[in-house]
């Protein structure tokens, strides 16, 4: 015998994972998949907040390419009770829902109304099938009946009866213009979150068609068709 064969046999233990660590392993796995479902589903609940912010910031890049004038801070739908051309009354509160192009005159409705009232209609027609999910919808600022002339324009339209003094508590014209200049565009939330220039004319209402187009694509989850 040799020397090499008197020495004594060397072994290595190496030890095994104690079951205290494969279940810390499984449960840290369990937490980041808890995780990532809370996160979706936080983004899930988002999703409108960023519709917003998508269509009111990346849609105007350095604001060049939009018509209208975005209003900030946006004026959210006052708690006012208007009436309808037969009196009755009616909550603020029930446009909410849809988007709204809005029109503000006296009762009379002079050359620069119906010519408000005429580029009205002609957008919302212009949407195509999208135009469902505007609302025409004009404001009459003091308690004069509304001539029958109108009615064959004003089908389909919601005319509501409020007081100038409580609408200047909502919408509001540029410096040096009146409030029956504008177009003013309202959310399905119900903001004010637009304004188009006073005195529009056909082909400034040509850029509004984009202005429009645009909200309802970036807005295509918040409300539907129909009220």
């Amino acid at each position: 015998m040799n020397a090499a064969s008197d020495e004594p046999l060397g072994l290595t233990v190496h030890s095994m994972p104690s079951p205290n660590q494969a279940l810390d392993g499984a449960e840290g796995r369990r937490t980041v998949v808890g995780r990532w479902k809370m996160i979706a589903v936080m983004l899930m609940c988002a999703a409108p907040v960023i519709a917003s912010y998508f269509t009111y910031y990346v849609i105007r890049p350095e604001g060049r390419s939009v018509y209208g004038e975005l209003i900030d801070p946006q004026r959210t739908l006052p708690a006012l009770t208007a009436t309808d051309r037969n009196g009755a009354p009616v909550d603020f509160a029930t446009l909410k829902g849809q988007w709204l192009l809005v029109a503000v005159a006296d009762a009379a409705c002079d050359a620069l109304c119906e010519q408000q009232l005429y580029l009205q209609r002609q957008l919302r027609e212009s949407l195509g099938r999208e135009k469902d999910r505007l609302d025409r919808v004009w404001l009459v600022s003091d308690a004069a009946p509304v001539p029958a002339r109108l009615d064959n324009g004003l089908r389909g339209a919601t005319v509501l009866r409020v007081p100038a003094e409580q609408l200047a508590r909502w919408l509001a014209p540029v410096p040096g213009h009146g409030l029956a200049e504008h177009l003013y565009v309202i959310d399905p939330m119900g903001n004010w979150m637009m304004r188009f220039p006073a005195r529009m004319d056909a082909a400034g209402a040509s850029r509004a068609k984009r202005d429009l187009d645009r909200l309802l694509r970036a807005s295509a989850s918040w409300d539907e068709p129909g009220r």
